[in-house]
């Protein structure tokens, strides 16, 4: 047999040849003591990308956003988000075990989030309750199926947050396919948040490498921050060089990998598994009425050359990306309906 399709997620991409060509002669210098030219153009050109002052390189995703939450919720003071929000779903609870942050959260709907439900929830300094100090929202959002929030939702968010003198922080890791989707300009992304984390290692296919975008007085702060947590990197050029390739050549493409999980989600829509609209690059599966659970879905799908993610006893999830071409869908859907129908 073939190698696998790899359907479980973005991240196992691997680096293309020209990816490596540009990482193996990389200029590079001690990015601690801000002396490496090619980080240090990465971080002037997202940070240009999302009209902010500066940005700042850090190894995971998951580092950038709680280097990004701490610059804007002091200890024991509160973050609101989504349930299913990667933040306090997939960081194995940093926000408090880091940041003695307080986290308060609203009911997932993935990207169709209701303001009002937010607004409410925002509470101020006084009476001995914990003040809000930042809202964080996922564009896309994963568990939510790569849904994108819309731009009228934001807008009403950040009106509201200001108002209330809250910071808005956007989980971007896969802002990218956002932009894509809905053709929103990234720097209209960027005017409504404070700061930002945007991710190189999924669907632009990098090996390593998130961003957190903001002011240049809280990138400042956010270095020590990046230090505390045991993120200073030295001659990081060499994987800065990988998320520069991938910024100049891998994002139009994106749309490619939004055509291929539409093909997926098509193949399966007769059988009533498919949760919601798949807009981006992510085919979540609810399959609570199918007589197949995840586990055994994604071990009959392995026996045949498929891998999928299970993310819960009754939802599974596929991912399209770069190391998947035409000819592998051809083959997840050739195998994929057959494990139902049987």
């Amino acid at each position: 047999m073939a190698e696998f399709v790899d359907l479980r997620s973005d991240t196992v991409t691997q680096p293309s040849a020209g990816m490596r060509a540009a990482m193996a002669s990389a200029l590079v210098g001690d990015d601690v003591y801000g002396e490496d030219p090619t980080v240090n153009a990465l971080e002037a050109s997202v940070a240009a990308l999302f009209g902010h002052e500066a940005a700042l390189f850090a190894p995971t995703g998951s580092m950038a956003n709680q280097i990004a939450i701490q610059l804007s919720v002091p200890p024991g003071e509160e973050l609101l988000c989504d349930g299913d929000a990667h933040v306090v779903t997939y960081e194995i609870g940093a926000a408090a075990a880091i940041g003695g942050v307080s986290t308060r959260t609203w009911t997932p709907v993935g990207g169709d989030i209701d303001p009002d439900v937010v607004i409410d929830m925002i509470r101020p300094a006084g009476y001995h309750a914990v003040p809000t100090r930042a809202i964080a929202v996922e564009q896309t959002h994963n568990r939510g199926g790569g849904g994108v929030i819309p731009l009228s939702t934001l807008e009403t968010l950040r009106a509201a947050s200001s108002a209330a003198g809250v910071a808005l922080h956007c989980d971007g890791a896969r802002i990218w396919h956002a932009h894509v989707a809905d053709g929103v300009p990234l720097r209209t992304y960027g005017a409504l948040f404070d700061t930002l984390s945007v991710c190189l290692s999924k669907g632009l296919g990098a090996p390593v490498g998130s961003l957190v975008v903001g002011s240049a007085e809280k990138i400042e702060r956010a270095r020590v921050i990046r230090k505390r947590m045991g993120g200073g990197m030295r001659q990081a050029g060499v994987l800065a060089a990988a998320g520069a390739y991938a910024l100049e050549h891998n994002i139009d493409r994106l749309a490619q990998d939004h055509a291929k999980a539409a093909r997926l989600a098509e193949a399966l829509a007769p059988f009533g598994v498919v949760a919601g609209a798949v807009r981006t690059n992510l085919v979540p599966l609810d399959l609570r009425k199918s007589p197949l659970d995840a586990h055994t879905l994604a071990a009959a799908a392995r026996e045949r050359g498929v891998l999928v993610s299970v993310l819960g006893p009754n939802v599974a999830r596929l991912v399209t990306h770069f190391d998947v071409d035409d000819a592998a869908i051809d083959r997840a859907v050739d195998v994929l309906p057959k494990i139902f129908r049987d």
